[in-house]
């Protein structure tokens, strides 16, 4: 399917030069639900996000393009102000440009090009654009439950257009060991049980995990300290002394198995922090897929060590895959091709005429 008209590029510019870092993100909602009106679709705005439809009158599956409208803070390092879009060289610049704002205009602008060409041939084609996907406030789970039942998801992240069919999970633990707090000078005592270097024993302990069932795709899991936590005072001995793990999850383990599989290691005690975002794979013989495959046959698979709102739909046929590259995402200087951004567009657009062909 064509596009009628390179709209997608002003449309990141308008939504790039709108900041919505989480918790701020009215104004860019606003926005795309006027922009969505003007191009005849229908949309309905709410505290969690902005959902589109275009739908059939013959009944059929519903297609869910999903992504979010939030960014992270600017941060430092920027030769630009992250709220100017620059075009240089065919990049153009500024903060949410790739992550994941370059996904939300292709998508839109492909809806409004399905729409404009008489809608799907059966079911439904909606837009789901939630709010603080960059934090753990994500408010996609409220708005998938007012979308009502999806078959499939494409969800919109950087990936270069390339098809991400599975991706890692996140599961969140703290490593804490306790231990006798008393003055430094009193810490001889055969006895005494030092809480840091009982973390310290823990930590080089889980050198010892090991994956014995690695994912296809994403391979084996990973389990990373990244922060430290204990200390009363220099010349007190802390009575306890944690670490946070940040464990990178893949769909051949539960994350029940992998909390039980730390504890197994050490003496220290383990405690579940977060985890809800599991990790999600298309299913085999994904009708999905293989639209896309059909669509875009450039599009190579991949495994995704970053987590999304895929999680969310993950009960659905579904795949990650959008416009920009994911090195760059939260990067000062953030920026995306715009040749991407538009053939993004066309590959949407062609992806949901075809799934929603009809019998």
């Amino acid at each position: 399917m064509a596009s009628t008209s390179p709209t997608e590029l002003a449309l990141l510019t308008e939504l790039v030069a709108t900041p919505s870092v989480s918790g701020s993100e009215e104004r860019i909602g606003i926005l795309v639900e006027g922009w969505a009106h003007a191009h005849g679709l229908t949309a309905h705005r709410g505290d969690d996000g902005v959902l589109i439809e275009v739908a059939a009158a013959a009944p059929g599956p519903t297609l869910a393009f999903v992504s979010h409208l939030d960014t992270v803070p600017p941060g430092e390092g920027w030769t630009r102000d992250p709220f100017t879009p620059v075009v240089e060289d065919g990049l153009l610049f500024g903060r949410g440009s790739g992550d994941a704002k370059a996904s939300v205009a292709a998508m839109l602008t492909a809806a409004a090009d399905l729409r404009a060409a008489g809608g799907p041939a059966a079911g439904r084609l909606v837009l789901l654009l939630g709010y603080g996907e960059e934090t753990r406030h994500t408010t996609m789970p409220a708005l998938v439950a007012r979308t009502g039942r999806v078959n499939a998801a494409v969800v919109g992240e950087p990936t270069n257009l390339d098809f991400a069919v599975a991706q890692r999970g996140l599961l969140m633990l703290d490593l804490v060991a306790r231990g006798d707090q008393r003055h430094a000078g009193r810490a001889a005592d055969a006895s005494f049980n030092n809480a840091l270097t009982g973390l310290a024993r823990a930590l080089v302990a889980l050198e010892r995990f090991s994956d014995d069932r690695p994912h296809a795709v994403l391979g084996k899991v990973t389990v990373t300290p990244t922060m430290v936590e204990g200390g009363v005072s220099r010349n007190v001995t802390p009575p306890v002394a944690k670490a946070i793990l940040d464990v990178r999850s893949t769909p051949n383990w539960t994350h029940a198995e992998l909390a039980e599989r730390v504890r197994s290691l050490s003496d220290a005690e383990v405690v579940v922090a977060s985890e809800r975002l599991v990790p999600c794979e298309t299913p085999p013989g994904s009708r999905l897929l293989a639209a896309m495959r059909t669509a875009r046959p450039a599009g190579r698979s991949y495994g995704s060590p970053t987590c999304s709102d895929w999680v969310f739909v993950r009960e659905s046929d579904g795949v990650k895959c959008g416009p920009g590259t994911s090195f760059r995402s939260h990067t000062a200087d953030e920026c995306v091709e715009l040749a991407e951004v538009s053939e993004a567009r066309d590959f949407y657009a062609r992806l949901a005429a075809g799934y929603l062909a009809g019998a």
